[in-house]
């Protein structure tokens, strides 16, 4: 049986299931995917258990169906603006005769880093180190071997909400998949999008889906600051929606065909006949005016993603820039705006690192679902193993499915 690593990517807008198998050519090889329209959630929250289950099943036989592997455990992203990041400190002291650091000292460091007051509602994602300090030596990355009296450690810690976390959870274990891990999804996005000399240099990895926009500044190689703001490309369509009034469908489809971040781009006289995209008005727009509805939303976005930089107190530290991922980070003239707006350097991330199906996800709205994959074989002890379709992993999620919606 071999060994594969399965994840699924639960945005606002799609759920997404990606299987994957080690590769000698690249880090992964892709070998499923499996996509569905995401139902039951708002803003990345799930609102709607029973919706949003269907529509994770959907993806998830898809993916099943097209690997050949049935899918029993999975690495599941999350997001939604309950997320929250915070930095703590933990100190251990090098006891032994030799003073020689050992992994045991560093657990212990990492053990006082983490003892912080958490409120009941809220629950720990993630700790990670983001540098150590021995005696008044700074900048130390792995301190195992080295000599010491006192070793220090700097961990960003990562919480959520706990009915929010276990929402989500509720709702891939229900199609009788195995939560293996949650990972934030801008954590997941930067393993796939950043190259390792800018996450040293200083990066920011903003991931703008469909609900949220979710941020993670790297820098020292490390995680130093997360967040999840509640806006994303939905709020684009919903204010052509309403400048243009046309249904949300309509607007969408205009959005992706024809929308485009710089008005100043199109001739006045460029128009757009929405009665091919289903609009029974009958009816045709200047592209200008759609361009213009969306590059005061999308200026609006990334004023908020500037002021949290700020906020973060990491403003100066970016000398890499920003890394745009996410379905809205494909709208034609984003970059040239971020740039103009943020006053950094901005590139368009896309995943790397693969081979097999790598044209089904080699564009920026993948990222997380990639990272996710990526994060797992990086950082996870054992990645998670998947027989073929057909064997127990489908026959236990049937029962599991039968059991949960059955009545009675």
């Amino acid at each position: 049986m071999e060994e594969t690593i399965v994840a699924i990517d639960v945005g606002t807008t799609k759920v997404c299931t990606l299987v994957a198998e080690p590769s000698d050519e690249a880090e992964l090889r892709i070998v499923g995917i499996g996509t569905s329209t995401s139902r039951g959630l708002r803003k990345g929250v799930v609102l709607d258990v029973e919706q949003a289950t269907a529509a994770i099943t959907e993806s998830v036989e898809k993916a099943e169906q097209i690997s050949g592997y049935a899918i029993d455990s999975a690495f599941v992203g999350i997001s939604g603006s309950h997320i929250s990041g915070i930095n703590s400190r933990g100190i251990a002291a090098i006891s032994r005769g030799e003073r020689l650091i050992v992994q045991d000292d560093i657990n212990r460091a990492m053990d006082a880093a983490r003892a912080i007051a958490i409120p009941p509602t809220r629950e720990m994602l993630h700790d990670i180190p983001r540098g150590y300090i021995v005696d008044e030596q700074d900048g130390v990355r792995n301190p195992t071997g080295l000599r010491g009296f006192r070793l220090e450690v700097e961990a960003h810690i990562v919480t959520g909400a706990s009915a929010s976390i276990h929402n989500l959870a509720e709702c891939v274990q229900n199609t009788g998949v195995r939560v293996e891990h949650l990972i934030v999804q801008a954590i997941a996005a930067g393993e796939a999008v950043l190259a390792g000399p800018e996450k040293d240099l200083g990066v920011a990895v903003v991931d703008i889906g469909g609900g949220t926009t979710d941020m993670a500044v790297f820098i020292d190689g490390s995680v130093w600051h997360t967040v999840v703001l509640p806006v994303g490309g939905n709020h684009l369509t919903h204010d052509l929606a309403v400048g243009l009034r046309t249904p949300f469908t309509v607007a969408e489809s205009l959005k992706t065909k024809y929308g485009h971040a710089t008005p100043d781009s199109f001739e006045p006289d460029a128009v757009i006949d929405a009665t091919s995209f289903g609009d029974d008005s009958h009816r045709s727009m200047s592209r200008a005016q759609l361009s213009e509805i969306i590059k005061v939303r999308m200026e609006e976005i990334l004023e908020l993603i500037l002021r949290e930089i700020k906020r973060s107190g990491y403003d100066g530290l970016l000398p890499a820039g920003i890394v745009l991922c996410g379905g809205t980070a494909e709208l034609a003239g984003i970059k040239q705006l971020a740039r103009d707006t943020l006053e950094l350097p901005v590139r368009i991330g896309t995943p790397r690192g693969l081979e097999g199906l790598v044209e089904s996800v080699r564009d920026p709205a993948h990222a997380c679902s990639v990272g996710l994959l990526l994060w797992a074989l990086r950082y996870a002890p054992d990645v998670s193993r998947n027989g073929p379709r057909g064997g127990q992993g489908v026959l236990r999620r049937l029962k599991h499915l039968l059991s949960v919606f059955s009545p009675g």
